[in-house]
């Protein structure tokens, strides 16, 4: 229910609204520390109303950044590839789902996200307290597994609309907060252990 409100309200987004908070929210994410001094940086290209991350990805790259995204397999889990430009995509549909923009080039297995400095992660909403509301598939809280079975902490940072920071959003066990969240408007710290 929580995340069909979320999603219904994105939907309501023209497609300037979408582009000019991908502008600056890509302004506001290259702002941060943590991206600044990252050499591998594992994304994701938005689809639909989805906060746009495509600026933020070509920026990345013009600093050098080795950015890897993800391509669903069809446990759900991520395998990543890394990105080279708008050119390096490939449009893929998963059965009913929406139709993804995922790395064409080599897959370089699910365990490179573990060689990651930074991991940009999509979301619903963030609570006060960091916790993160994803879209439900498990493809994201697998790669957090991931990351804490391989004993590595690189910083976890959500990228969202300003209204989806919200009071509280449902918690699960495995769940973990992540470290930032960043808007059109600015960037909230949860954690400052990165």
């Amino acid at each position: 229910m929580l995340r069909r409100e979320f999603l219904a309200v994105r939907n309501r987004l023209t497609a300037d609204d979408v582009r000019e908070s991908a502008a600056a929210l890509a302004g506001r994410a290259l702002g941060l520390p943590e991206l600044a001094r990252a050499r591998t940086v594992a994304a994701y290209v938005s689809v639909g109303s989805e906060p746009g991350t495509l600026a933020l990805l070509d920026a990345l790259r013009a600093r050098g950044v080795r950015v890897l995204l993800p391509a669903l397999l069809p446990d759900n889990d991520l395998d990543w590839g890394a990105y080279t430009g708008a050119d390096s995509l490939a449009r893929v549909r998963h059965g009913s789902k929406m139709a993804l923009f995922e790395p064409s080039g080599e897959r370089l297995g699910p365990d490179a996200v573990t060689g990651a400095d930074v991991v940009l992660l999509p979301g619903l909403a963030v609570d006060a307290r960091g916790m993160r509301l994803g879209r439900g598939g498990g493809s994201y809280d697998r790669v957090l597994a991931r990351l804490e079975r391989a004993g590595v902490h690189p910083a976890l940072v959500v990228l969202l609309y300003d209204s989806e920071i919200v009071e509280h959003v449902p918690e699960e066990a495995h769940d973990q907060a992540v470290h930032a969240v960043v808007t059109p408007s600015g960037v909230r710290r949860f954690r400052d252990d990165v």
